[in-house]
């Protein structure tokens, strides 16, 4: 006969590589403290209900918190025959304290405890991401703070476009985790529910009391319905989603990142600690943590589609595939988590490399735009005067000079009403400051836009 806890039923054991394959002990054990905390809750209402005596369930946690210690101090080994954290916990503990130790399982099922688990999981770790990109705006707020002044190139299609403000530039990356943030936040709802006492999916003949045990778990609210509360994994696709999105974000830093300190452009130098050399090529500073970064957005958008396809099509309620909802959410949540925390330590301690910055932006064309505004100011259509300054660009170009190089006849002869002052509006920080408009480059907005984020991070705190 099976020694199996469902195994009363069954004449054979299934064999040992049958066990490995079936079991989820080697990953699922990162739910122990969510497991050991729903189990004490259940315990301690189930007592309240008389349906243990209050003695049997002061045991009972007692027990539970020892085999808590116990796991954190490396003397508990679990075993992968006993398939999952919720059997392995409950064979140590009949094995502490007796019989008594099986009553703790009334009125529940694995179906219901493992949601509890994966909701108070769930819940912890979206808190702990929350906080910490609330610790990287602050970084990139702190760095724009220092760069308000400084002048750099926009980019459009990869191409030199207009001259901008860097503080307003790397702000950009402020907002889009703003949005992160919030996403998370309003995710929160969705998960802060408890489904323990919905069993295995009817319910219970026993008298629990579902709101209790939600109140000492710090749940928000209830699943309603049953069925609902074992099959529901909506939550975890969306957080995934919300972890893979916000990794596609720290991705398109992570590029301008490695663009930026590359040999080519020279915009940034990133500190020792978080680049590395090549084993062949001993002048090579590599921005590898960058690389990774962006790399593992593949690793986050995997595990979103896995989640997705192994729902699609599962009938209510409770089936083996949601097994399969654990290990890459748990990936996950760590690929965030680092990454948050190598950006924050990479723009904290690189260089912005305000010189180098200064001269690019006077080395080409990305004042065309001022050019054609400037004509405009003088009453010329834009169509008209975009014609003209692609003219005179084109000469610019056969004759190898920027728009500040130009001669004052050789503009008068494209246009009669370009005047000395051409030389002084096209500087790129007056290009910049020009720039007044809400939430525009101009170190003015910026500095209005450093205020507004300075009142959003202050409303988390």
């Amino acid at each position: 006969m099976s020694e199996k806890a469902w195994g009363g039923r069954f004449e054979e054991k299934p064999e040992a590589w049958v066990d490995a394959f079936n079991a989820s002990i080697h990953f699922d054990q990162t739910l122990i403290d969510e497991d050991i905390q729903g189990s004490i809750a259940h315990a301690t209402m189930l007592a309240h209900q008389k349906i243990i005596t209050t003695e049997e369930s002061q045991e009972i946690v007692r027990a539970l918190k020892s085999i808590q210690l116990d796991f954190h101090n490396g003397k508990i080994e679990f075993q992968e025959s006993l398939e999952d954290i919720h059997l392995n916990i409950e064979h140590e503990l009949i094995q502490r304290i007796g019989a008594t130790g099986g009553k703790l399982h009334t009125g529940r099922s694995r179906n219901d405890q493992v949601a509890t688990d994966m909701h108070l999981y769930t819940k912890k770790e979206v808190q702990i991401i929350i906080d910490m990109i609330h610790s990287f705006q602050q970084t990139i707020l702190e760095l724009a703070e220092k760069h308000v002044d400084t002048i750099m190139p926009g980019y459009t299609h990869l191409q030199r476009a207009q001259p901008i403000s860097f503080a307003h530039h790397i702000m950009t990356y402020f907002w889009m985790l703003e949005r992160d943030q919030s996403r998370f936040q309003d995710a929160l709802k969705r998960i802060d529910i408890s489904p323990l006492g919905a069993a295995a999916l009817s319910g219970t003949t026993y008298p629990i009391d579902r709101h209790e045990t939600q109140e000492l778990l710090n749940f928000k609210s209830l699943y309603e319905n049953s069925i609902d509360a074992v099959s529901d994994r909506d939550y975890i696709v969306e957080t995934l989603h919300h972890i893979n999105l916000t990794m596609v974000h720290l991705s398109r830093l992570a590029e301008e990142i490695i663009f930026w300190s590359s040999e080519e452009a020279q915009f940034i130098t990133l500190s020792d600690a978080f680049s590395t050399g090549s084993s062949i090529m001993p002048q090579k500073k590599n921005p590898d943590m960058a690389e990774l970064i962006r790399g593992k957005v593949g690793r986050t958008t995997g595990h979103l589609v896995s989640m997705l396809v192994t729902l699609k099509g599962l009938p209510l309620a409770y089936n083996k595939d949601m097994q399969e909802d654990k290990e890459g959410l748990f990936d996950a949540m760590l690929t965030i988590k680092g990454s948050l925390r190598i950006f924050e330590g990479m723009l904290s301690t690189m260089t912005v490399n305000e010189e180098r910055l200064n001269t690019t932006v006077k080395q080409d064309f990305s004042n065309a735009t001022e050019l054609a505004d400037y004509l405009v100011v003088k009453g010329i259509p834009f169509r008209d005067a975009h014609a003209i300054v692609g003219k005179i660009v084109l000469w610019c170009i056969q004759n190898k000079m920027y728009l500040l190089d130009v001669p004052l006849d050789i503009y008068q002869s494209h246009h009669e009403s370009i005047e000395s002052d051409i030389y002084q509006y096209l500087q790129p920080d007056e290009a910049v400051k020009r720039r007044t408009s809400y939430g525009s480059t101009g170190q003015e907005a910026v500095k209005h836009q450093l205020k507004v984020a300075h009142q959003y991070l202050t409303q988390k705190q």
